[in-house]
């Protein structure tokens, strides 16, 4: 049975989002399956160095670097990410490469990035890369605790691993990223009882509000979908990140699925409305700069990949 990679598992305090777009010619695509079939030993080196460190790195694949590394067959639901436009608008932004990865202590996420960066680096842009950090007891930059409904154990595994409904890709999953820049400034200004309203629960507390008691605007109204009477769950492994010096602060959304529907709904509830013109009001202050979807295969497609050693630059 092929083994899923590890994205499901426990929050760290610690992560580095990095993605990156190929450059033409066959030498990109070559250092790109050599490093597939590498990741894992990369991370059993670096892992063995702290064993309680935690150590993991999710690899996905933008839909068409895709195509270009590895052709047919190819994951029924993979496209590229859609921008969205409502009261306010989810960008679609470039990525080729998603490496997310994640450990008790930063040091060990640099060595990886750096690994990798070693790599790919003469053969790849750098689209974008966020330094994450665990902000207190697992609260954003806006002072809520972040993640309270994610499912655990067999259910986010039944949430975010594919099964027989594509069979040549059981084990794989589906990721949304995107990058949201906060207006902490304006947040601050309203009163806490307006910004609970937003949110849909206590913001010392983490305590949810009762349905009856939720504004349909609410964040976690939105967010909640249900089809047929069953909730559909994702995992998300958001980080807050910061620069102070520059007054930049953020959260780097991170959601996986077994299906890319169930986040692109959720994102359609918060920027168009349910129903249309109800949006997500934590939109008024937090603005997305990035969004890109992308395929995470097993570890064993990964470890699997050739390399063709008599492929020259193009």
């Amino acid at each position: 049975m092929a083994t899923p990679q590890a994205f499901v598992s426990r929050l760290t305090r610690s992560a580095i989002f990095l993605v990156l777009g190929l450059k033409p010619g066959t030498r990109a695509e070559q250092a790109v399956r050599a490093l597939c079939a590498d990741l894992s030993s990369l991370l059993r080196g670096i892992g063995f160095r702290d064993l309680d460190g935690e150590l993991s790195c999710v690899m996905a694949f933008g839909s068409q670097a895709w195509d270009r590394l590895f052709g047919q067959p190819r994951p029924r639901d993979l496209h590229a990410f859609e921008a969205i436009d409502g009261h306010h608008r989810a960008v679609s932004t470039p990525g080729d490469l998603l490496f997310h990865i994640r450990a008790k202590r930063m040091d060990q996420c640099f060595e990886i990035a750096n690994q990798i960066m070693a790599r790919l680096g003469a053969d790849v842009l750098v689209e974008d890369e966020v330094q994450g950090f665990r902000y207190f007891d697992q609260r954003d930059l806006l002072g809520f605790v972040d993640g309270t409904e994610n499912p655990v154990d067999e259910a986010a595994r039944e949430a975010t691993i594919i099964g027989d409904e594509d069979a040549d890709f059981r084990g794989g999953s589906y990721v949304i990223v995107q990058k949201y820049l906060h207006d902490l400034a304006a947040w601050e200004r309203l009163p806490v009882e307006r910004q609970e309203m937003i949110v849909g629960r206590r913001k010392l507390s983490d305590v949810e509000f009762a349905d009856a008691d939720k504004a349909p605007y609410a964040h976690n109204v939105l967010t909640s979908i249900n089809e047929g009477g069953k909730d559909l769950k994702i995992v998300r492994d958001n980080m807050p990140f910061g620069r102070p010096g520059q007054g930049e602060f953020g959260t780097y959304f991170i959601g996986y699925a077994r299906a890319p529907q169930r986040i692109e709904r959720m994102l359609r509830n918060m920027f168009v409305g349910s129903p249309p013109g109800n949006y997500d009001r934590l939109l008024d202050f937090s603005k997305a700069v990035t969004g890109s979807l992308f395929f995470v295969p097993t570890v064993t497609f990964l470890d699997s990949v050739q390399v063709d050693a008599s492929a020259t630059s193009t």
